[in-house]
């Protein structure tokens, strides 16, 4: 039996004056599911994300949350719904356990249940240790960490993730993957939004490609690198002259091609027999996929 949607998009639109922000998406997450929108940047993933909290507001089109209507009834679907911002906009003096407090008394956390509540939710961020820490005595990571558990301080169903590891070192974001990770097993539906394609492929159950505002892909990381990508992929490595001679011959055979640094990575590899050009072959990835329908290379 199919899973109820958690989120639902059909014909979404979002304009600023001239600009076309999102155009026309339609996309479902299914309850339980982790979902990743990856994009480059300025390919309308915040903005749907915004839309996603009632923060900006449809100009066409319609969107549910958790079975509520938005934007009329954003209010309760924000009580069921933690969010996780892009940027950090933590109150500097107050402590990690004062500031989940806070946040457990305005989602309605009953009051006998609200250290229990924060209790938990430091456990889950790994923060307990330094609970009654001031944040700005707290590391980018741990901040971070701390912003993942105010949004899960009131058990929500959903919870939104907007860029949750950008700008931090591969270590600390390897902690968070194993964060967010954990709550797939908890049965929490994930949206996360990023331009880290290893993010996407690490920890989200389907992605849906997002460039110039629209939705150019939709599935399972491993079926969109067979459908777009393949099995293998040929990387060619040389200077500029040769890797334009290596394009330009694929492009007479018909090849798909995409320059990438040094490299020149030929798609399709199980596919060049008889291609006499020497290289290296590796499996297809799901960065061969973003850059072939975005056109933009991955961090």
């Amino acid at each position: 039996m199919s899973r109820r949607a958690a989120i639902s998009l059909r014909g979404v639109r979002k304009r600023f004056g001239p600009v076309v922000a999102v155009d026309g998406i339609d996309l479902e997450v299914a309850e339980g599911e982790c979902l990743g929108l990856l994009g480059p940047n300025g390919a309308g993933k915040s903005t749907t994300m915004r839309m996603l909290t009632a923060q900006a507001i449809a100009d066409e089109g319609e969107i549910e949350v958790l079975g509520r209507r938005l934007p009329g009834d954003s209010k309760r679907a924000r009580a069921e719904s933690g969010v996780v911002p892009q940027q950090d906009n933590l109150d500097v003096e107050l402590t990690a356990r004062q500031i989940l407090t806070v946040f457990a008394r305005l989602y309605r956390v009953p009051r006998r249940e609200r250290g229990a509540a924060v209790d938990r939710a430091l456990e889950i961020a790994g923060l307990t240790e330094r609970a009654d820490s001031v944040v700005d005595e707290l590391s980018g990571g741990m901040r971070r960490r701390l912003l993942i558990a105010r949004g899960l301080v009131h058990r929500p169903r959903l919870v939104l993730l907007d860029e949750p590891t950008v700008g931090l070192d591969p270590q600390v974001r390897q902690e968070l993957w194993s964060l967010i990770d954990a709550l797939r097993t908890e049965g929490v539906t994930v949206l996360m939004s990023t331009h880290y394609i290893e993010e996407a492929e690490r920890l989200a159950d389907r992605v849906a490609v997002m460039a110039k505002g629209q939705i150019v892909a939709y599935g399972r990381p491993s079926d969109l690198v067979r459908e777009h990508a393949g099995r293998e992929t040929l990387e060619v490595y040389g200077p500029p002259a040769r890797l334009r001679e290596v394009e330009a011959r694929a492009s007479e055979r018909g090849l798909s091609t995409r320059r990438s640094g040094t490299a020149v990575a030929i798609l399709r590899a199980e596919d060049v027999n008889g291609f006499d050009v020497q290289g290296e072959r590796r499996a297809a990835s799901l960065e061969d996929v973003f850059v072939v329908l975005t056109g933009a290379e991955g961090e």
